[in-house]
């Protein structure tokens, strides 16, 4: 449960960091934007490459997806996915209903602000 708490205010203090930096003009919004965007992927990158490396090569996509929804999803956010959804041409979307690393952003009206200005791709 410390692990946790401690996590998510870390995530928490990473986000408000970066962009407090956009607000005192260090840096424009989209490179905030851009830079939370390659800091999560390189420590999603190297969380999977850790839990990977004693298993079995994949076979397909499908077996891809099964891992990240029931193995690492369970692992790192303690649930699995929601819900899965496929367009059957390698478009995948995993739902997570109560995703926690955002639970506590949405709660308050102080980002609303940001997200508002923000550019999602």
């Amino acid at each position: 449960m410390a692990d946790e708490a401690l996590f998510l205010l870390l995530h928490n203090e990473m986000v408000s960091g970066v962009y407090k930096s956009a607000e005192q003009g260090e840096v424009e919004n989209g490179r905030c934007i851009t830079k939370l965007e390659n800091m999560g992927f390189r420590v999603g990158q190297g969380l999977i490459e850790r839990f990977t490396k004693d298993t079995a090569r994949f076979k397909d996509e499908l077996d891809i997806m099964k891992f990240i929804c029931k193995d690492f999803w369970t692992t790192v956010f303690k649930k699995q996915i929601d819900n899965l959804r496929t367009n059957h041409q390698g478009i995948y979307v995993l739902q997570d209903n109560k995703f926690r690393l955002l639970t506590q952003m949405s709660a308050g009206k102080q980002y609303l602000e940001h997200a508002s200005k923000a550019n999602f791709r």
